[in-house]
């Protein structure tokens, strides 16, 4: 959120097309710019971290920490952390949801970024990110920011589509295809959306945070359209849509829809959505595909809640230079989509998505678990009695 807000004018460029210089995971049947579900269990899992706020490693202090955990507390908590839940879910996709790293407090963005992203690429993840609006608020530019994080080793992320104009740096998609060897193993079965939400209105008259613009819309629409084409009238033929996921940093003024009736998690701070709503939210409900949205920027809101068949998450605050509460943990979603098995006993389509947050407490605390989409649920929020 904005702390120490700088606004910046964004320039439309002419865009060219990257490819992501993308690693392999070892293990999880992932080839090199391949994501597929898992074929012991039909399942491909996402940790979301939000709100990194990395600047320079051991000489960074924490923010909102309990007196005793201030001595010694740096950007090297927000590392152990990553090594912490990487190694507890082993996430088939790992997706940072900007402000990644704080600029303004970053000697070198370029390294800040690296050493922010190194659990990932340490432990052979695939990763994919798009940028808040702290990230360029350092040496470099926004454009260059996102041309660094599509260069990394282990990037899915890409800076934009070829051939046409769009707003915004890192509008892109991932498919992830299902069990190998299986009737799906060459169709996406979950669709992944990541966009560029902006940093700072560049309108005068409009004062706050930026917004979705037309053009990323339109480009949503299209590719949403297509992937849906290509699922359900290419053999073999599909009779719905594949769920789709999409991620964010700030928050759509829909996130203020909420009360705590209904939704699960915590509602700590303002939803600090732009001021001015561009319609994206409805593109997501007409799409007829997207069964939940995942956002950063509000660091203690954790909340997910649903509506109009839409799931709208925060994950809350990951890093530990970012402002949070004190004695309130750092925490990461987690979100895990399961397949179904058809009459044959081999793995089909999308049955469920389910999500949990992740603590950094002594126990690595695992909370908030619920479903978030079933299939036949049309997108109604369901608990198992146990909670999960």
């Amino acid at each position: 959120m904005g702390l120490g807000l700088r606004r910046r004018g964004a320039r439309l460029l002419p865009l060219l097309l990257l490819v992501a210089a993308a690693g392999a995971a070892a293990g999880n049947e992932k080839g090199p710019h391949k994501l597929r579900f898992r074929r012991e269990s039909g399942t491909f899992k996402v940790v979301q971290v939000a709100d990194m706020h990395y600047a320079d490693g051991r000489r960074t202090g924490c923010e909102n920490v309990l007196p005793s955990q201030e001595a010694g507390c740096s950007d090297l908590n927000t590392t152990a952390f990553l090594y912490r839940v990487f190694r507890a879910e082993d996430p088939d996709l790992v997706v940072f949801t900007g402000d990644n790293i704080y600029g303004s407090d970053s000697t070198d963005a370029a390294k800040s970024m690296d050493a922010a992203i190194a659990p990932a690429i340490d432990m052979k993840l695939p990763w994919a990110a798009v940028i808040g609006n702290h990230d360029q608020e350092g040496t470099l530019s926004r454009e260059g920011v996102m041309r660094h994080l599509v260069g990394m080793k282990n990037s899915l992320s890409s800076f934009n589509p070829g051939g046409i104009e769009i707003d915004g740096y890192g509008n892109y998609n991932l498919e992830v295809s299902g069990v190998e060897r299986t009737s799906l193993d060459e169709k996406s079965v979950l669709n992944l959306y990541f966009l560029d939400s902006g940093d700072y209105s560049t309108v005068r008259s409009i004062k706050g945070y930026g917004w979705i613009k037309a053009s990323q819309q339109v480009w949503f629409q299209q590719t949403s359209s297509r992937l849906q084409r290509k699922y359900m009238d290419e053999n073999p033929k599909q009779k719905e849509p594949a769920p789709g996921l999409v991620f964010f940093h700030i928050p759509l003024p829909e996130f203020s829809s909420f009360t705590a009736t209904n939704f699960t998690g915590v509602k700590q701070e303002g939803i600090s959505s732009p001021s001015i709503n561009s319609g994206f939210f409805a593109t997501m409900v007409e799409s007829g595909d997207v069964r939940a949205a995942f956002v950063g920027h509000d660091h203690i809101n954790d909340f997910c809640g649903t509506l109009s068949g839409i799931q709208l998450c925060y994950a809350g605050g990951f890093g530990y230079h970012a402002y949070g509460k004190a004695g309130w943990s750092r925490r990461a979603r987690v979100v895990s989509v399961q397949l179904e098995k058809t009459d044959s006993g081999e793995w089909g389509g999308v049955k469920s998505i389910k999500t949990w947050k992740r603590l950094d407490d002594p126990h690595l605390s695992t909370i908030d678990s619920e479903v978030l989409w079933n299939r036949g649920s049309n997108g109604r929020r369901r608990k198992n009695p146990d909670g999960s």
